[in-house]
């Protein structure tokens, strides 16, 4: 595989992305709920806490922090998963912000899905803009793969272009770099709509080497035409596969492209897989069949697992599988972060089961 990766760095791993706190009233609807609890969050910050807490993998984050106690509480989560802070301060007022954004997630049961919104008005992460950050001397003691996604890319016009700006610096400072097109409809309606996505994503991916991203967010997120090929079900790689020839046409510098598979039976019952195109050739990761806790995260835990495996110079079906492993053990511990071990991934990866460990 092409994948340049550096061996040795002071990071292995540098991600940009908004840090925010996720109110879950567990199974009971939000309009109902008497209680919370709070899980740090962030589709960037969760890759890295990952790699850090899991892994055991230098990891630090780039990122907006507002000082008041919000803030606190979520710079503590980040220090205890390990992972270096990279902030720019704001200065809260004490009334409206700038603020770290909440997100409201139930987690709900059986033919009831999970509801998600947010509140991110006047978020702080929202406000960073190209140099806020100086890269040059951020990879002086060199990183070995940088990371964004489009949650991040959505926040504002300034967070789309910080992105690009760090993915420039980053292929010029040798690291290899993925983005995650997370595409979300709900931001992306406040951010202008699917023309704007795929006009400000391309600007970023244009010094990407990987991307994670299903058939639907290469089609929304960076324009790219769907398959002639119709997937069967979830778990058919065939319309994912088949979209990597227009994906080639398109970007012909990306090497690697990856995504989960998932068929939703109830909100607790899950069939999980994962695929990965590398430089022309396919991987697909076997089939599981989940009992889901809480299934926000699973993506990232797929992620995080898969640079794992690519960083320590798995074989591309390896890491697939590790990636597969961890996300589906991510799914059966509350909050969007790990908290599995890297034996229990690789156990799990080499076809593991639920039996008791004594």
């Amino acid at each position: 595989m092409s994948l340049q990766i550096r061996k040795d760095a002071e990071l292995d791993f540098l991600s940009l992305g908004a840090l925010v706190h996720r109110l879950d009233p567990g199974i009971v609807p939000l309009r109902k709920a008497t209680e919370c609890h709070i899980h740090v969050s962030g589709g960037e910050f969760n890759v890295a806490a990952n790699l850090s807490d899991c892994f055991g993998m230098k990891t630090a984050l780039a990122s907006a922090m507002s000082d008041y106690p919000v803030g606190d509480l979520i710079a503590e989560r980040v220090k205890a998963m390990g992972v270096k802070p990279i902030y720019k301060h704001f200065q809260h007022n004490g009334v409206n912000g700038p603020n770290m954004a909440t997100v409201y997630s139930d987690r709900g049961f059986g033919v009831r899905p999970p509801v998600v919104f947010y509140n991110r008005a006047n978020e702080a992460a929202a406000l960073l803009k190209p140099g806020d950050f100086d890269w040059k001397a951020i990879f002086a003691g060199g990183v070995r793969w940088v990371h964004s996604g489009g949650i991040f890319a959505a926040l504002s016009s300034t967070t789309a272009e910080l992105a690009a700006e760090m993915m420039k610096a980053a292929k010029e400072a040798g690291a290899v770099t993925s983005f995650d097109l997370n595409f979300r409809e709900k931001l992306w309606k406040v951010a202008g709509g699917e023309s704007k996505a795929v006009e400000t994503i391309h600007r970023i991916v244009e010094n990407v080497d990987v991307l994670v991203g299903n058939e639907e967010d290469l089609q929304k997120g960076l324009g790219i035409p769907g398959p002639e090929v119709a997937a069967k079900s979830k778990l058919d790689a065939n319309a994912f596969f088949g979209m990597m020839e227009n994906v080639t046409k398109k970007l012909p510098h990306v090497k690697v492209v990856a995504t989960t598979l998932r068929e939703v039976h109830s909100t607790n019952r899950h069939s999980w897989s994962a695929v990965a195109w590398m430089e022309g050739k396919t991987y697909t990761a076997p089939t599981a069949e989940l009992d889901v806790y809480d299934r926000v995260g699973g993506g990232d835990g797929f992620a995080s697992g898969f640079i794992y495996g690519l960083l320590t110079g798995e074989k591309p079906e390896d890491a697939v599988k590790l990636g597969w492993a961890h996300g589906a053990l991510l799914t059966t511990f509350p909050g969007d972060t790990t908290m599995a071990t890297v034996d229990q991934v690789r156990a799990f990866a080499k076809g593991g089961s639920a039996r008791i460990q004594r």
